[in-house]
């Protein structure tokens, strides 16, 4: 299965889009596993104000599994016997390639809306 083509609006980058951005990127950059992941996009977007969801990083991460951009293993938790932590890694870099660039033509088309509005209005 491909990647499902992004349907714009012609307004803002919705969230989902945003958190996949962040998790190919994230998972590229070698961290790998769904609350290492969560725990640093928390950190790095509570200056301003944003906290992702915990179900919303699951989502987005299932959306990059079904869509063939990541893959995902399972590795044993530390000195335990039996705890298993599912960790992910790209699967398709062509594929994480394109969604980043899809990406970035609606990040570039909704700062352009953005600074328009405050320009406008301030």
């Amino acid at each position: 299965m491909g990647i499902r083509k992004r349907e714009s609006t012609g307004f803002l980058l919705k969230q989902r889009a945003f958190l996949k951005l962040y998790l190919i990127t994230n998972i590229e950059n070698g961290r790998w596993y769904g609350l290492q992941l969560l725990d640093e996009m928390r950190k790095e977007f509570q200056p301003f104000g944003f906290e992702p969801q915990h179900s919303e990083i699951y989502r987005a991460l299932h959306d990059l599994l079904e869509d063939g951009v990541l893959t995902r293993g399972k590795i044993k938790k530390g000195d335990s016997k039996y705890q298993e932590v599912a960790v992910y890694s790209i699967k398709d870099k062509e594929k994480a390639k394109t969604y980043k660039k899809m990406v970035k033509a609606d990040l570039d088309r909704s700062a352009q809306l953005l600074r328009k509005a405050l320009e406008d209005n301030y």
